[in-house]
């Protein structure tokens, strides 16, 4: 076994294989960048290493000199986690040339995967059912038209390279072929530098079933399959471990088939075979697809860890050290149910946009298992994905995992920044999902109700009131001193409301509030307080921002009368940025007529590219902005000339 090993990556990953790695006695060496200083990764290592700017190209793509760090501080191996450097071959290949071990597949392994075009090639030679589609190398705009349509449509065109869901565009009728065909492209080119594409045939009612392999460079197991099927474009948001609806002979089919996947490239290590399944009418072991091979382990890992009893980033680390496969495929067996669903810091309301903010609370149920790369007082930044954490959960039934679900979202609590809890809670809840009906449009069909924000009663605000004014913890004299007036009250914001709300100080033990119309009566009891009899919910206040955790959070703003009456001046007109991030385009010019709706710019941040729209029809009047400028969240990026001076020109 290695005595050190260096995880090249950070957040929840890096977190998860040091905690196995340090528990078998393995040293563990550290990377971060500026952002990350202060990172719960880089405070858990046993060694930490700086190793450049906050942004991933000045920092965790550097392979040279992540290569580097392992070398100075006596590292025998890598670990890449996932993304980052997790699937380049040209590092593995480095890595080896410096006379490092890297935990995982192959530089050839990972090479065979790597274009979806040439995977799925190889894996029709190795008879593993593929999709119906076009892999060629000619590119031409015609030829891909011309056979989209002798696949039938509708049909999918995906980049070749990458993942994620990006380059990847549904067409239902040839006439919209060619615009999705260009924006696919443009996509493609800019996330993956490589602009190829393939066409297949769409799935009417697609599942997204994935089997997790192991293998050694010689033999290879698998470890059963999960069901990710629950996804927002293309975005995975809960994963299952085993599949609702399997069968023993569709499982049979779909193990042997990926293991002859992973057999035919000599795999080491883990990595999951995606497959596109069929679910129109039950699952049948002649319905599912191969779609690519993740030559990493997987974010939704955690899932089949519970059903199996196995440590996969342990089974890496002895593997890479030379070891057999730990374990026989006729030793591997499924127990119980597990779920795995992906807290963020994204605004859902908004769109499901990317958040930013310092976590000022974080806590879970003690009965989860809370993979997590940040803590209370980390700061979610731009630069990196906003996950929070995998909110994880077993039971001995798939109806058991899933009340374990509930419970275990409802019992998160998150404050400092907004968060898609309330979807999550939603999804778990979700009649159809509950009885197992999953496809990959679900989520799409039923988005109004997963997305409707929690009812925030008067009673909500009113604690939220106290909370503001220090009264949740008012002493015997409150309300009744010379300093503490009888009457207080104080201005809270939530969602697209702002109110003044009061109250009258009875004693330390009685308070009643005014929201609007309503009285809430506050009580303190044995139990602590009560709002019109309802016992009050846990809350934290920070930076002006309370947080009452009921309803998966609740969050209200403390406003200054002052900020709201200078707010009420600023110009209607500008488009801002929702976030920091980078303008990867400004397609707005001085003088340009917009409609509302048309694209002005687009802002990357978070991994992920943000179009922004005119809201109005208008005139260009200033563009403060350019393509490559680094810019902070609310700085105005286009102005729209004012509709009275349009009126006037006209």
């Amino acid at each position: 076994m290695f005595e050190t090993i260096l995880i090249a990556n950070r957040g929840e990953i890096a977190c998860r294989v040091m905690e196995t790695a340090q528990a078998m006695g393995v040293r563990c060496v550290a990377v971060y960048s500026d952002a990350d200083a202060q990172a719960k990764h880089v405070a858990m290592a046993d060694v930490a290493v700086h190793i450049g700017g906050s942004s991933p190209a000045q920092s965790y793509l550097r392979g040279d000199v992540i290569i580097r760090a392992a070398l100075d501080t006596g590292a025998q191996a890598i670990h890449p986690g996932y993304g980052f450097l997790s699937e380049n071959p040209d590092f593995v290949d480095a890595v080896e040339a410096a006379g490092l071990v890297f935990i995982g597949p192959s530089a050839a392994a990972i090479r065979a995967m790597g274009l979806k075009d040439a995977a799925k090639a190889l894996m029709i030679e190795a008879g593993v059912p593929v999709v119906p589609g076009y892999h060629g190398a000619d590119q031409d705009d015609a030829l891909l038209a011309d056979e989209a349509g002798k696949i039938g449509y509708p049909v999918l065109i995906k980049a070749v390279a990458g993942g994620g869901g990006k380059g990847m565009r549904l067409v239902e009728a040839a006439e919209g072929f060619q615009a999705a065909l260009e924006s696919a492209r443009s996509e493609a080119r800019t996330a993956f530098g490589n602009a190829d594409v393939l066409v297949e045939k769409f799935v009417a009612k697609p599942r997204h079933i994935e089997v997790q392999v192991f293998g050694d460079g010689t033999d290879a197991v698998h470890l059963f399959e999960r069901d990710c099927s629950l996804q927002r474009r293309h975005q995975k948001v809960i994963e299952e471990a085993p599949a609702p609806g399997m069968t023993p002979q569709m499982r049979r089919a779909m193990g042997d088939a990926a293991v002859k996947a992973a057999k035919a490239i000599g795999y080491a290590g883990a990595g999951t075979v995606e497959f596109i399944v069929d679910g129109s009418d039950g699952l049948s072991p002649d319905g599912f697809f191969f779609m690519e091979m993740n030559t990493r382990l997987q974010v939704e890992h955690p899932v089949t860890e519970m059903i199996t009893g196995v440590d996969l980033v342990a089974w890496q680390l002895r593997v890479a050290a030379g070891e057999a496969l730990p374990a026989a495929q006729e030793d591997l067996s499924i127990t119980g149910h597990a779920f795995e669903a992906r807290l963020y810091a994204e605004d859902v309301p908004a769109g499901f946009l990317p958040s930013t903010g310092t976590l000022t609370h974080l806590a879970f149920t003690p009965e989860t298992r809370a993979d997590s790369g940040v803590r209370a007082g980390d700061v979610i930044s731009p630069f990196y994905d906003p996950m929070i954490a995998k909110v994880i959960v077993h039971g001995e039934t798939r109806a058991v995992a899933l009340s374990k679900l509930r419970a275990a979202l409802a019992g998160c609590q998150v404050g400092g920044t907004v968060t898609n809890l309330a979807f999550l809670g939603a999804l778990a809840g979700h009649e159809g999902f509950g009885r197992g009906q999953v496809d990959t449009g679900l989520i799409a069909r039923d988005i109004e109700a997963l997305t409707a924000v929690p009812a925030i009663q008067a009673r909500h605000v009113a604690q939220a009131g106290m909370a503001a004014l220090g009264l949740l913890e008012a002493g015997a004299d409150a309300g009744f001193t010379l300093w503490r007036p009888l009457r207080r009250s104080v201005m809270l914001g939530w969602g697209e409301q702002q109110e003044v709300v009061k109250v009258r100080v009875l004693g330390p033990d009685r308070q009643i509030w005014s929201v609007g119309a309503q009285e809430v009566l506050a009580e303190r009891g044995a139990r602590g307080w009560t709002l019109d009899g309802q016992l009050a919910a846990q809350v934290t206040l920070s930076g002006g921002v309370v947080t009452l955790f009921e309803g998966y959070g609740m969050v209200f703003d403390v406003i200054d009368p002052l900020d709201r009456a200078a707010g009420a001046q600023g110009d209607g007109n500008l488009i801002e940025a929702p976030m920091p991030g980078l303008v990867r385009v400004m397609e707005a010019h001085v003088g340009q007529v917009v409609a509302k709706g048309d694209r002005l710019a687009v802002l990357e941040a978070m991994k992920m590219e943000h179009a922004l729209l005119a809201a109005r029809d208008g005139i260009v009047a200033e563009v403060l902005a350019a393509t490559g400028d680094q810019v902070e969240a609310g700085a105005a990026l286009v102005r729209l000339e004012a509709e009275a001076d349009v009126e006037v020109a006209a």
